[in-house]
């Protein structure tokens, strides 16, 4: 096929980029070549749009063993032990077809993972659909959640937290992001740079089909009418040959035998040989003949570009080849010596005798495009005051019990009850609570990790929404007992040539990384995900953080649930009311204008160390932390969870009782102490300079809040469990 200007622009390549491309090589490329730079230059794989404005993420602190630039993050938990840690989107191959998109987005992270050495220990994801009454949410939830499970469950990795959500702007483009935790011995971590001459590189894994071809491209470009037509693009996993591949190349990492291995993920062979050659400033050369594959007569081009799933590739040291291959002949998995590395410093691909790719690699590279596009800053929207007169006609148990039902709050037992999170036994913590939690296995430290997201209020305020995913991330597990150590993040967007989009990507970046430089919560690995939009209309900016800390001692792990009645119930930090962008006021109200709440990062802080150090003194029995829904549905959560009660004092404020009730300020715990422990717990946050409220005690079945305002757990409880399960139902 002779390669023209048109043929690039149907590959997703800009003209002017394929002008580059052609001065690059000082020729024009053929069909092969063109698929490789496709590849390796889209918005996925070469992040041309987003790398700029990432450099500016902090990425190093005193636990971080490895940040950005490799297949995961890895964090220091000591005794020897790291944690490798990662979120990954996969957005649109999910909602082409959301059961293998969502299963082949679980174990392409679980390859990140475990190409590093760690045997994966846990599973989270972040997923985001349209509003209930779309008439492709109920199919797509369904398919997504049974996608998820059916690849986690099938490995034998626990998922033991997750975040769900649903907006109208996620109507015509849903979001999947799916995150994996490993261990892994900090001396047995293994890395992507490739090293020495003529060293062998060795395919192993499943063969290589037609699947999945150009998926790194369908998810660098928006949504048309044509979207059915992408169907060929969607992976397809098998979850029972990943986890024969996870035992293979674990053996394999046991001996001395890996120079460098990386998993054939977005854009397959290309990437993953490209990646490791550019990393060890080195060449690659490939026989394509030797490539295993399952269809015949596949061609360069395709046998270059698969997604297949299940493969690896490996740098293997000279004379390591037949020991490593009896590994994966047990495992029954295909073995293949495909080329070698050279001092060429150019990907050079072979084919029925003939030669037919000759690529420099840092064309591919180092000489990717990087673009400042234009953005547009954001304003903070003037703060709404919501009139008094909306509130005097409403009653307080009525506003609960809507709030508890609503899709964004209510109880996601549905979901998780269909994932396994207690398979490899460790699971201390399972889904509902603030984090998930898993001991290391044969000894008395455990690993938390939270996914959060908060598309509402970066729409509202990027900047302010960027901080405050992380601050929510941080609280989460500090609720647990955990001390925050860091953060993998998945960013997702519009159009990036749009100039608001490009501003909302902009101004969440630099929030995140506001907020994690100030609590020492660096990021340490990530995905940028673009283009989440069709015909034009995107998601609301999308930032998810996925939060990893460590307990040291699991029996000091905290849960929500009350426990004792007659204990004592303090709020954490200052309750101002705020209800701009607060759930009451967009669901309640109707009212969706206004500023998001107001971060104060010296609070958020000084607030989550001192409860650390109330967690440590044996002093906390429950605590759980206020955002979506402000106190009252905190408290609801922990009655729920205890089976228990509260009686309520009436606060001692200014603000009306629905500001106080239902008001999103940030930075705020709830905790439930004893009550001989009040004296000695008050000091404490009296000498952190920590702002406290006594706001009641726990009773048997109730909550109370005045004599006109009571309701029983039981009723609040059906409230909150019973709207998914009915909807999923019908």
């Amino acid at each position: 096929m002779i390669v023209n200007e048109q043929i690039a622009i149907d590959h997703g390549l800009k003209k002017d980029e394929y002008v580059k491309i052609c001065k690059l090589l000082k020729r024009i490329p053929n069909i092969t070549e063109l698929g490789i730079y496709s590849a390796m230059w889209n918005e996925h794989c070469s992040y041309k749009s987003s790398r700029l404005h990432l450099k500016k993420l902090p990425t190093k602190g005193k636990r971080v063993i490895q940040g950005p630039g490799e297949n995961a993050g890895v964090i220091d938990i000591d005794d020897n032990d790291a944690i490798v840690f990662k979120i990954e989107s996969h957005n649109h191959p999910s909602f082409i077809e959301p059961y293998q998109g969502a299963a082949t987005g679980v174990g392409g992270i679980m390859r990140d993972v475990f190409t590093m050495g760690a045997r994966p220990i846990a599973n989270l994801n972040s997923i985001h659909f349209g509003t209930t009454q779309h008439k492709k949410t109920k199919n797509l939830l369904r398919g997504v959640v049974h996608g998820i499970g059916g690849y986690g469950n099938c490995m034998g990795v626990p998922t033991i937290a997750g975040q769900t959500n649903f907006d109208n702007s996620y109507n015509g483009n849903i979001l999947v992001n799916a995150m994996t935790l490993g261990l892994v011995k900090k001396d047995k971590i293994f890395y992507s740079k490739a090293a020495g001459l003529n060293k062998p590189i060795i395919y192993v894994g499943s063969k290589t089909g037609r699947d999945g071809i150009h998926g790194a491209s369908m998810a660098s470009a928006s949504f048309d009418e044509k979207i059915e037509e992408k169907k060929p693009t969607v992976q397809v996993g098998d979850p029972f040959t990943e986890k024969l591949l996870l035992e293979a190349c674990l053996e394999l990492m046991a001996g001395d035998s890996i120079i460098a291995i990386q998993d054939m993920g977005a854009a397959g062979l290309t990437s993953s040989s490209i990646e490791m050659a550019s990393k060890g400033n080195l060449g690659i050369e490939i026989n394509l003949n030797k490539v295993p594959c399952r269809e015949s007569k596949m061609t360069p081009y395709e046998i270059m570009l698969s997604e297949s799933q299940e493969r690896m590739l490996i740098v293997l040291e000279n004379g390591k080849e037949e020991q490593a291959k009896k590994i994966f002949d047990k495992w029954n998995l295909d073995f293949a010596i495909i080329g070698k590395t050279t001092e060429s410093k150019k990907i050079e691909l072979f084919f029925d005798n003939e030669q037919v790719a000759d690529i420099p690699i840092n064309t591919l590279v180092e000489n990717s495009p990087m673009y400042n596009r234009k953005w547009k800053k954001s304003k903070l929207p003037k703060k709404n005051i919501i009139k008094k007169d909306d509130l005097k006609n409403l009653k307080i148990i009525d506003v609960l019990k809507k709030i508890l039902s609503n899709s964004n709050i209510c109880s996601k037992e549905w979901i998780w009850q269909q994932y396994d999170h207690t398979v490899m036994g460790d699971t201390i913590q399972k889904p509902g609570g603030d984090s998930g939690v898993v001991r290391v296995h044969g000894t008395d430290k455990a690993v938390a990790a939270s996914v959060d997201s908060s598309a509402v209020y970066c729409s509202a305020h990027p900047i302010s929404g960027g901080k405050q995913i992380v601050c929510e991330s941080w609280r989460n597990l500090i609720s647990v007992g955990a001390k925050p150590i860091a953060i993998t993040n998945c960013l997702n967007f519009g159009n990036p040539e749009n100039e608001e989009n490009m501003g909302e990507f902009v101004e969440c970046v630099e929030g995140i990384s506001e907020a994690s430089s100030y609590l020492e919560f660096p990021v340490v690995s990530g995905n940028v995900s673009f283009y989440n939009q069709t015909k034009n209309i995107g998601i609301k900016p999308t930032p998810t953080i996925g939060g990893v800390g460590l307990i040291k001692d699991y029996k000091n792990m905290i849960t929500m649930d009350l426990k004792k009645i007659n204990n004592i119930l303090l709020i954490i930090g200052k309750t101002e009311g705020h209800l701009n962008q607060s759930i009451f006021a967009r669901e309640i109200l109707n009212e969706k204008n206004g500023p998001p709440p107001e971060i104060n990062l010296f609070n958020e802080k000084n607030n989550g160390e001192t409860l650390l150090k109330l967690i440590n003194k044996n002093f906390i029995k429950s605590a759980h932390d206020v955002s979506l829904g402000g106190i009252i549905t905190a408290l609801s959560k922990m009655c729920i969870k205890g089976n228990k009660g509260v009686t309520l004092k009436k606060p001692n404020y200014l603000i009306n009782q629905f500001e106080f009730f239902f008001g999103e300020d940030q930075g705020r715990y709830i905790i439930e102490i004893e009550k001989d422990n009040f004296n000695d717990v008050t000091k404490i946050l009296e000498k952190n300079s920590v702002h406290y409220d006594n706001i009641g005690v726990v009773n048997e079945n109730s909550i109370i809040i005045d004599k006109k305002s009571k309701v029983t757990i039981d009723e609040i409880t059906k409230s909150n469990t019973i709207w998914l399960k009915e909807y999923m139902s019908k």
